[in-house]
């Protein structure tokens, strides 16, 4: 097993506080003004965090779309027991199953000892994040460059993706039906691209622009290529096409059919002296899917049947056949009671076990950042470190009080820290899949985790809230009447 490095300066911190915090230790909502949750942990604790944290990194690294995540989950989820299912899969109490809608959702379940119709334990979070998409028409010339025209996904600052290494990832569907995966950008070997900006030497015409007009949604364009050809008139175009046609049998005409993403290139670091933060790309939201899957890979034989949920296109509205708006999941749940009931099966059967489920909405949201913490009202604002957090909205959508007051015992109960964040009021906001399954007459409760530098190409997470979310998690998926 690999040896994880405990920085010394954190080990310090647990010899001088352990003593102190760890036998009186209590749910950070218990007291209402708690401490940072490194300083419960114990030295195994503190072993299982930079662990956990480790495996995490790795998975995330991989996973950076949503077509990447399904495909690492799959795996995962065979590694781990589960098996596909179909129309003849026998749902016996600890059966191991997961579904897959387009390449671009995936669930994973543990069927329970009660009838489907008593509801189910579901954790969902969404598996897309701000990125650059490439346009249906991409490539173009200028200035004797290649580059491709972009177009964004879901909520960025333009100006933070220039002059950042990018690869590109994603699929080609061919009108023959055969589909070209690519990924180009991720290992050190592999080429980039870059959005190039202007040196300070020749821009100083801009400096009284504000940051919106200093870079626009149609400046983020990157390089992919510089080359003349000897043979096609000197066009790098003409290069870049013969390099398409030559690795990857594609044509011009079959971008428009595809589906690829500029993400941050670099990978996954610790952040700091101690190590205790990790920097890396595509935190929101692909940190709550992997605990969430994590967790319910451990269920062996739940009460209620359990699920992970992993939905697409949260970032642009829940949108389309593979987001939370779609009618996938209620789809699911009705195939899985019509295996249970067979021809009995009726449609309030499926109303009642919506009725019946509870179902955590975990998001990740931003948390006290240092450099401006007044962007927050900090008596409700989440702090990293602290554990995670229940985020109660007001203004109509909050998890009614009573599911707030069941999931605070669920926490207590298992020694889980936990805070609240409500956004300062009138000046900011976000949203979460939670309001498309609360409209369902599901009882729905918004979970997150405090990250710095939200939807920004390196998020900043805390390890010990991952690690704590994960347990979180663990404990809902195990929960017994």
């Amino acid at each position: 097993m690999k040896m994880i490095y405990i920085p010394i300066m954190l080990a310090l911190l647990h010899v001088l506080s352990f003593s102190a915090t760890a036998q009186n230790s209590t749910s950070c909502g218990d007291t209402l003004d708690c401490g940072s949750s490194w300083l419960t942990l114990s030295t195994g604790d503190l072993d299982e965090v930079f662990q956990f944290a480790e495996e995490y990194k790795l998975f995330i690294h991989r996973a950076r779309t949503e077509l990447s995540f399904v495909a690492e989950a799959i795996a995962f989820a065979q590694l781990n027991g589960f098996d596909e299912l179909t129309a003849t899969t026998d749902l016996r109490p600890g059966t191991k199953i997961y579904e897959v809608n387009r390449d671009r959702t995936i669930s994973l379940m543990v069927i329970g000892q009660e009838s489907l119709q008593n509801g189910f334990h579901v954790i969902g979070s969404h598996i897309d994040s701000p990125r650059l998409d490439l346009k249906g028409r991409p490539l173009y010339e200028d200035a004797e460059f290649a580059l491709f025209q972009t177009n964004y996904h879901g909520g960025l600052k333009y100006h933070q993706w220039t002059n950042l290494p990018l690869a590109l990832l994603g699929r080609v569907d061919k009108k023959d039906g055969t589909v070209v995966d690519i990924s180009i950008g991720l290992d050190s070997d592999d080429p980039i691209f870059l959005i190039p900006e202007l040196s300070p030497h020749v821009d100083r015409s801009r400096n009284s622009q504000t940051l919106g007009e200093f870079i626009e949604p149609e400046d983020l364009d990157p390089i992919v290529g510089h080359m003349p050809g000897i043979d096609n008139n000197g066009s790098v175009i003409d290069q870049i096409l013969i390099y398409l046609a030559n690795e990857y049998d594609i044509t011009r005409a079959d971008l428009v059919s595809a589906e690829l993403a500029l993400v941050p290139a670099g990978a996954p670091r610790d952040m700091g002296f101690d190590r205790g933060l990790i920097s890396a790309y595509g935190q929101d939201d692909r940190l709550a899917s992997y605990v969430s899957m994590r967790a319910i890979a451990e269920i062996d034989s739940p009460q209620k049947t359990t699920m992970a949920f992993f939905v697409d296109n949260e970032e642009v509205g829940n949108r389309n056949n593979t987001g939370a708006r779609s009618e996938h999941f209620s789809d699911l749940l009705s195939r899985l009671l019509y295996a249970e009931l067979g021809s009995e099966y009726r449609e309030p059967m499926l109303r009642r076990a919506f009725r019946n489920t509870r179902f955590i909405s975990i998001d990740v949201n931003p948390g006290i950042n240092p450099m401006n913490p007044g962007a927050w009202e900090t008596g409700n604002a989440p702090r990293l470190g602290y554990g995670v957090n229940l985020k109660l909205y007001g203004q109509g959508n909050n998890a009614n009080s009573e599911f707030v007051a069941w999931t605070r015992a669920l926490l207590d109960n298992n020694d889980i820290p936990w805070q609240t964040a409500t956004y300062r009021v009138g000046s900011a906001g976000g949203g979460t899949i939670g309001g498309e399954f609360s409209r369902q007459n599901i009882e729905v409760i918004d979970f997150g985790v405090p990250l710095l530098s939200i939807h920004t190409p390196f998020a900043v997470s805390s390890k010990v809230d991952i690690y704590s979310l994960y347990k979180a998690a663990l404990a809902f998926y195990s929960f017994q009447e």
